[in-house]
C-alpha cells in the first residue's frame, strides 16, 4: 500500500510539472534607466513570437506560454531592443535604454506579416504581404527592430450595394427598414474628393450622406423621446413625382443629466496603423474625448495586434493625465488579431458593467484583422451576444490604402451601434465632441420605421438609400429583431420618391390580371384620399425589451419646390449628390448644376460650415466627373 502511495505522489508530480511546462506563466516590469515605467512594450517569446504581451501603465506584463520560456525580445519604438534569458525565473525587471545608434540591421524571418499600401488610390487592388523583421544581434542582446521597405498597394474593401427600386403599392403597400445613424459614408466621400478623385460607387451609402447634416427639427418635449415630422414635395430631379421626406429627431439632453460611462477602448496597433493618418490621428482624437468625460465615467485600453492586451485598467474620467499618459505611448507594430482583442474588450466592459449606465466598447481601427481567431461570423455573433448583456458598440474607422468599410459597417450594425470615418482633426471633433452624446449615449434602441402607402394616392414609390437596412415587413412588429439606436439629439431623415396616381410609372410589371379586392381595396382606400401614407415608427427604451409604437400621417399636401423647408430642400440636394457618385439609375434628371443650385438655397444657418463645405464638394465632385468623361 505504502509503494502504491508512493508511486501515485510520483506521477503526480510529473504531471503537475508537465501541466506547468505547457503553461508557462512569466510575468515582469519594463521600465527605462531612470526607473520610469514603460507602457506599450512589446514582450515576445524569442522561439514563438505569436505568443506575446504589452506592458501596462505601470510597465507591467504577463506573458503566457504553451512551452517552458528560454528567452523574450523585448521591444519598444525608440528603444533598444533586448534579448533576456528566462531560466528558471518567473519575474524578471527588464530596464530599456533609448536608442542612440543605429545599429548593423540583420533580416530574420518570423510569423507576422506587415502589410504596407500604396497611396495612389488609382493603383490596381493588389496587396504585396512583407514577411520581414529585422533586429540587429550584434551582441546578441539588443538591436534595432526594423520593418523592411514594401511596395504600397491600395487594397480598400466595400460591400456591394443592388440600388432600391419602384414597388408597386397595389403589390406592396409596406415599405419596412431599421434606423441608421451612421455617417461614416459621407466622411469617406470628402476623403476621396478632397484627393481628387471620385468615389467607388460601393463607398456611396446614400442615407449616410443625407444623415451627416443635422435638421431643423423640434425635440420631442413628451414622455416619447424621438419625435416623427414628415413633409413632401415635389422630386427636384423629376417633375411629375413627389419627395416625402422623414425625419426623426431625438431628445436632447443636458451632458450633466446623462448616465455615467464604461467606455472601453479597443485599439488596433498593428502594423497597417503606423501611418500618420491612422493611429497618431486616432491618438489625438482619443484625447479629445478623454477632454469631454466627466468624472463618474470610466475609461479602460484594450490593444490587439498579433495579441490581445490591457494597456489602461478602468480608470476614473478625473483621472485624465493617467489616461493620457496611456494613449501617448500607444505604438503600432505586428499583425492583427482582432477577434481577441474584442474578447478581451468586452471581458473588460463586463467587469466595470453599469446596469443603469451607458457600457460601451469603442472599436478604433482600419478594418484589417488578419490573423487570429477574427471570421466575420465568429465577431458578430460575439457582438451580438454582448449587445443583449448591454455592452454596445462604437467603431471608429481610419486610414486609407487597406480601409475595410464593409467588415466595419457590419460590425456596429451588430453591436448596437454606430460608425464613423474619422480622416482628420475637424471630424474627430464632430464625433466625439460636438456630437458627444449622440455617439456614445443610446436613448432609442431598435428603432424600426414602416411606412403605409394609400394607394388611391401613390402609384408607385422607392426609398432611397437605406439598402442594407431593410427588414421584412413582419420585422416591425417582432421585438427579438434588432434594429438601430439612436443617441442623445441624434437625427434621422429618409426620403422616399413617390410616383402618384395617374403619372405613369417606373416599375418594370404590369398591373396584376387576379387580385381579390383590389377595386375594393382601392375605393376603401379612396375615403382617405387626403392622406398619402402612414408613418409608423417603433423603438425600445435603452434597457427595455418590449417596443412602444408612434404613428403620423402623412397628408396629400404636396409644395412647390421652391416652398418646401430647408430640410427637405437640403436632403434632396444630397441625395441627387449620392445618386450622381453612385451613377444611379434613378437620377432621373439629376445634374451637379441643379443639386448645387438647390442646396445654395437651402444653406439656413449652417453654424459649423458643413454645409457649405458639402456645396464645395459637389463643386470639386462636377469638375472631376468633366474631367474623366474627357480623358
Amino acid at each position: 500500500m505504502k509503494k502504491l502511495s508512493t508511486f501515485i505522489a510520483v506521477i503526480a508530480l510529473i504531471m503537475s510539472v508537465q501541466a506547468q511546462q505547457k503553461n508557462t506563466i512569466l510575468k515582469g516590469q519594463v521600465t527605462d534607466p531612470h526607473g520610469k515605467a514603460l507602457a506599450s512594450v512589446v514582450i515576445l517569446n524569442s522561439k514563438d513570437t505569436t505568443e506575446s504581451a504589452f506592458t501596462d501603465t505601470n510597465g507591467l506584463f504577463t506573458l503566457f506560454s504553451s512551452s517552458p520560456l528560454q528567452a523574450i525580445i523585448v521591444h519598444k519604438k525608440g528603444f533598444e531592443l533586448r534579448k533576456l534569458q528566462v531560466g528558471n525565473q518567473t519575474f524578471l525587471s527588464v530596464v530599456i535604454a533609448p536608442r542612440v545608434e543605429q545599429l548593423d540591421v540583420l533580416e530574420v524571418v518570423t510569423q507576422e506579416e506587415d502589410v504596407q499600401y500604396s497611396m495612389d488610390m488609382s493603383s490596381p487592388i493588389v496587396p504585396r504581404m512583407v514577411h520581414h523583421k529585422a533586429f540587429s544581434t550584434s551582441n546578441g542582446m539588443a538591436g534595432n527592430w526594423h520593418h523592411a521597405p514594401a511596395e504600397f498597394r491600395n487594397t480598400e474593401s466595400y460591400s456591394a450595394i443592388n440600388e432600391n427600386i419602384f414597388h408597386r403599392v397595389q403589390d406592396e403597400p409596406l415599405s419596412t427598414f431599421s434606423a441608421d445613424v451612421d455617417r461614416a459614408s459621407y466622411s469617406n466621400v470628402r476623403r476621396f474628393i478632397n484627393l481628387g478623385q471620385l468615389p467607388p460607387i460601393d463607398a456611396v451609402r446614400v442615407e449616410e450622406m443625407i444623415n451627416y447634416f443635422d435638421y431643423d427639427y423640434d425635440a420631442p418635449k413628451g414622455d416619447d423621446p424621438v419625435k416623427v415630422f414628415t413633409e413632401v414635395a415635389e422630386a427636384p430631379w423629376n417633375k411629375d413625382h413627389y419627395l416625402m421626406h422623414i425625419g426623426i429627431k431625438a431628445k436632447e439632453l443636458d451632458k450633466g443629466k446623462l448616465p455615467p460611462s464604461n467606455l472601453v477602448f479597443l485599439i488596433d496597433v498593428s502594423g497597417s496603423m503606423g501611418a500618420s493618418n491612422k493611429l497618431p490621428l486616432l491618438k489625438s482624437a482619443m484625447k479629445m474625448l478623454v477632454g469631454e468625460l466627466r468624472d463618474n465615467d470610466r475609461v479602460a485600453i484594450v490593444v490587439y495586434a498579433g495579441a490581445a492586451g490591457l494597456v489602461l485598467e478602468s480608470t476614473p474620467g478625473f483621472e485624465k493625465g493617467k489616461i493620457n499618459q496611456a494613449i501617448d505611448q500607444l505604438e503600432s507594430g505586428g499583425s492583427t488579431a482582432g477577434g481577441a482583442g474584442i474578447k478581451l474588450a468586452y471581458k473588460v466592459a463586463a467587469d466595470h458593467l453599469l446596469k443603469e449606465g451607458n457600457n460601451r466598447v469603442i472599436l478604433a481601427t482600419d478594418g484589417d484583422f488578419n490573423v487570429g481567431a477574427s471570421s466575420d461570423g465568429e465577431m458578430q455573433r460575439l457582438i451580438e451576444e454582448k449587445r443583449g448583456e448591454g455592452v454596445f458598440l462604437t467603431v471608429l474607422g481610419f486610414g486609407m490604402g487597406n480601409y475595410k468599410d464593409s467588415k466595419m459597417e457590419t460590425l456596429a450594425d451588430k453591436g448596437n451601434g454606430n460608425y464613423a470615418y474619422i480622416h482628420n482633426l475637424t471630424e474627430a471633433k464632430k464625433t466625439l465632441v460636438s456630437e458627444f452624446g449622440g455617439t456614445l449615449f443610446t436613448i432609442a434602441k431598435d428603432v424600426k420605421l414602416q411606412v403605409e402607402f394609400n394607394p388611391a394616392v401613390v402609384a408607385e414609390y422607392r426609398l432611397i438609400g437605406y439598402e442594407n437596412r431593410k427588414l421584412n415587413n413582419e420585422d416591425f412588429n417582432d421585438d427579438t429583431k434588432d434594429a438601430g439606436e439612436m443617441g442623445v439629439g441624434h437625427v434621422v431623415t429618409a426620403l422616399y420618391e413617390v410616383i402618384p396616381v395617374g403619372k405613369g410609372g417606373g416599375a418594370a410589371v404590369d398591373p396584376l390580371k387576379y387580385q381579390g379586392g383590389e377595386v375594393e381595396d382601392v375605393a376603401i382606400a379612396g375615403t382617405y384620399s387626403n392622406e398619402m401614407a402612414t408613418v409608423k415608427v417603433r423603438y425600445k427604451e435603452p434597457n427595455g425589451e418590449q417596443s412602444k409604437l408612434l404613428s403620423r400621417v402623412v397628408s396629400n399636401d404636396v409644395s412647390k419646390l421652391n416652398m418646401a423647408s430647408n430640410n427637405l430642400k437640403w436632403s434632396s440636394s444630397v441625395a441627387g449628390f449620392g445618386m450622381l457618385l453612385r451613377k444611379s439609375e434613378q437620377k432621373g434628371n439629376a445634374t451637379y448644376e441643379n443639386i448645387i443650385e438647390l442646396a445654395e438655397a437651402a444653406l439656413g444657418k449652417d453654424k459649423e460650415g458643413y454645409r457649405r463645405e458639402c456645396l464645395q464638394l459637389m463643386r470639386s465632385a462636377e469638375i472631376l466627373e468633366k474631367n474623366t468623361a474627357s480623358r
